[in-house]
């Protein structure tokens, strides 16, 4: 007996409404990128547009309106992989590659044979800084590395813009809240706390707060919720966009986001080396 799939809520990798197939879905609209020539006849880039409506919440929790977001998405056949693509390149590109072991070879000690090669009863053994032996060196160890790998621009921006209209477009995996920065007099967060649940918010999952600015107020009264992590376009990145269950922007940060990312969207070379800037996390 078939039953109608719902979209889910989560926006994590596996359960994003981007990836799986869903029996009532958001019409895109897809518009092919030609190359410029190059002597060889290439397929064109496709890139799909994706259209979302968010709610708009006052401070106090009431709905007061809906925005929307219209940004470049991946064709649903090729979204997975271009995801995976950038999450593994900001992952490995973190590694420091420091991890190092000694061989034998680089083991002090060991110079002198433990004991007669014969007439001893024990295995023949030539050093004491074996592999064998407690002490010894390593085999086939760890070495320091260069783990970084190369991603183009375009890919890691529609990667991004692509996590973030599936979040935009599940049921109940985004919304928008009116500013809010200086409606905390103090650092306070049981008042945060109070908030997020006017908002329809669950403090015990997952939220990503995308805004402008983050005020110190804001900052102090969050920073102790394990499950919250607050976000500027600076620090804006694929982990956290699929690692979050719920997304929350603010009305300037939604028309940032239609801005860079959007269908529309006319970004030259130097703001792009600007934009790579900007999307690198924060350590």
């Amino acid at each position: 007996m078939a039953s109608s799939a719902t979209a889910p809520n989560s926006l994590s990798f596996f359960s994003s409404s981007l990836f799986l197939s869903s029996s009532h879905k958001i019409p895109k609209t897809y518009i092919s990128v030609a190359k410029p020539s190059s002597g060889r006849v290439s397929k064109p880039l496709s890139v799909a547009a994706q259209l979302a409506t968010l709610p708009i919440f006052s401070f106090e929790g009431e709905r007061v309106g809906e925005t929307y977001l219209d940004l470049k998405t991946a064709p649903e056949e090729t979204a997975r992989a271009v995801v995976h693509r950038a999450i593994v390149n900001d992952l490995q590109n973190k590694r420091r590659g420091t991890a190092s072991t000694l061989t034998r070879g680089e083991v002090r000690g060991g110079g002198i044979k433990p004991y007669a090669q014969k007439k001893t009863g024990n295995a023949r053994r030539g050093s004491q800084r074996t592999p064998l032996r407690p002490g010894g060196g390593v085999v086939f160890g760890p070495k320091p590395r260069d783990w970084s790998i190369k991603i183009n621009r375009k890919e890691k921006r529609l990667a991004i813009s692509t996590a973030i209209s599936s979040a935009a477009s599940s049921e109940g995996g985004a919304i928008v809240v009116e500013e809010f920065g200086d409606r905390f007099e103090k650092p306070k967060t049981k008042d945060f706390l109070a908030a997020m649940k006017r908002w329809g918010l669950d403090p015990k999952e997952k939220a990503m707060f995308l805004m402008i600015d983050v005020e110190e107020n804001v900052a102090k009264s969050g920073r102790n919720i394990g499950t919250l992590r607050m976000l500027t376009p600076r620090t804006l990145n694929l982990f956290d966009i699929l690692n979050s269950d719920k997304l929350v922007l603010t009305p300037a940060a939604v028309e940032f986001l239609n801005a860079r990312y959007g269908v529309d969207s006319e970004i030259g070379e130097e703001d792009e080396d600007d934009a790579e800037g900007a999307e690198e996390p924060a350590e």
